[in-house]
């Protein structure tokens, strides 16, 4: 029998109802702060990703899913969000539209890593990207939308994590003395930090495994190592998260997972849970764009994953709001009835009216109690004396109440009923 590959999930319709009203609310609010959709193609070049990830990061040498199509192309599924709205801003020539562009995205991400609660090698992300401008404010306003959204969401307990990781200018005497302090440690660390302290030393600062975790508790800290641009940047935007009332922890262990963030970095967890839990995060990365090609373009984002602000909201015990069942079920008694239910079920559609047609050959008494399951406002009957008196039994299935009421009556009733 098959089954779903391994790493991937059923939204089954039981589920439907948390993945509708965390997508609708992340949408609504990246709305309320100008965000516009865009949607990228689900796969695009290879380069695409090895450049703007990096060579050494885990996402580009572990987790892509690469592929040649027939034409010789080799390409990539959506390894994460950020790089392909970058690629579609310079495409289309966004850069000439007023500064900064805002952009958000709901899609899928895929990655070949190991499967956990929350972690899937599908997975799904909304994700904010606000390209154009540089100013600390914008930075304060992501990682604003970034939180609100989840604690609009009814997430409690939570723990904003922040560092700034400098730019082109001042982190490479930070890189040069992070090595240095790392080299007293070569012979302790896991075979990944191994190679990090080779390819990608700032890595070090992000590894899991407990035997490196007293190393990187007291390693130097990039925030001590800024040039007055980034320090002032760094200052700027603490400033405004404390005007904006947001409860924010310097954390210099945070590094995020991708090679093209620059200054601001955030991550967002639930206190008890730790970084390996992380519900959202981002950064600044205003060096991509002109490594894609473009001309310098500073820009800050966001993502966040679907599945694990679904986990949260479970473990929180937070109940979400239903989704609507049908309006009405229509049930029907004898042969000649259940033509006329089918034509009845359809003209009620036409009228914007959500219908569930009884099918088979159940009792009458089965099919209300389908209609109970299903969770239908109202049952229209109709059998044989219906027919032959243009009429309807109209019943409220919550009160189990009902009525005759006209045929041609019967559209209007139920639309106010349903207010």
């Amino acid at each position: 029998m098959y089954r779903a590959p391994r790493g991937t999930s059923d939204i089954l319709p039981q589920e439907q109802a948390y993945w509708r009203y965390v997508e609708s609310r992340a949408v609504s609010l990246g709305e309320l702060y100008g965000y516009q959709r865009i949607d990228t193609p689900t796969f695009e070049d290879v380069g695409l990703f090895s450049r703007s990830i990096g060579e050494g990061t885990d996402i580009v040498e572990k987790e892509m899913y690469t592929f040649e199509d027939k034409g010789g192309n080799r390409l990539t599924l959506r390894a994460e969000g950020t790089a392909p709205v970058c690629r579609a801003y310079l495409e289309h020539g966004m850069h000439n539209l007023p500064q900064p562009v805002k952009l958000y995205y709901v899609a899928p991400i895929f990655r070949y890593e190991r499967p956990q609660a929350g972690r899937y090698r599908e997975h799904y992300q909304f994700g904010c990207e606000a390209l154009g401008d540089g100013s600390p404010a914008l930075d304060a306003e992501v990682i604003d939308l970034a939180w609100q959204l989840f604690i609009s969401l009814g997430l409690a307990n939570l723990a904003l994590k922040l560092n700034s990781i400098g730019c082109q200018k001042c982190r490479p005497q930070y890189l040069d003395t992070l090595k240095n302090y790392y080299a007293g440690y070569a012979g302790e660390l896991c075979r990944d930090c191994k190679s990090r302290l080779k390819r990608n030393p700032l890595r070090l600062l992000d590894c899991k495994q407990p035997q490196c975790q007293a190393a990187a508790d007291s390693a130097p800290k990039s925030s001590d190592y800024l040039c007055p641009e980034c320090a002032g940047h760094f200052s700027q935007l603490k400033g405004y998260l404390e005007r904006l009332k947001l409860p924010f922890e310097v954390s210099h262990r945070l590094v995020r997972g991708l090679d093209y963030y620059t200054r601001t970095v955030f991550e967002i967890q639930p206190e008890s849970a730790g970084a390996q839990s992380t519900i959202g995060g981002g950064g600044r990365y205003d060096d991509l764009i002109g490594e894609l090609g473009g001309r310098p373009t500073p820009a800050i984002g966001f993502a966040t994953g679907l599945e694990r602000i679904i986990l949260n909201l479970k473990e929180q015990g937070i109940a979400v709001p239903p989704l609507a069942g049908p309006t009405v079920f229509v049930a029907y008694i004898g042969d000649a009835a259940r033509d006329e239910a089918v034509a009845l079920a359809a003209g009620m559609r036409r009228a914007g009216i959500g219908v569930i047609g009884a099918a088979g050959d159940k009792s009458l008494k089965a099919q209300l109690r389908q209609a109970n399951s299903l969770g239908a406002g109202y049952a229209v009957i109709i059998g044989d004396e219906e027919i032959a008196a243009g009429t309807v039994v109209l019943r409220d299935m919550t009160t189990s109440a009902q009525e005759t009421v006209p045929l041609n009556e019967l559209e209007g009733r139920l639309k106010s009923a349903s207010g």
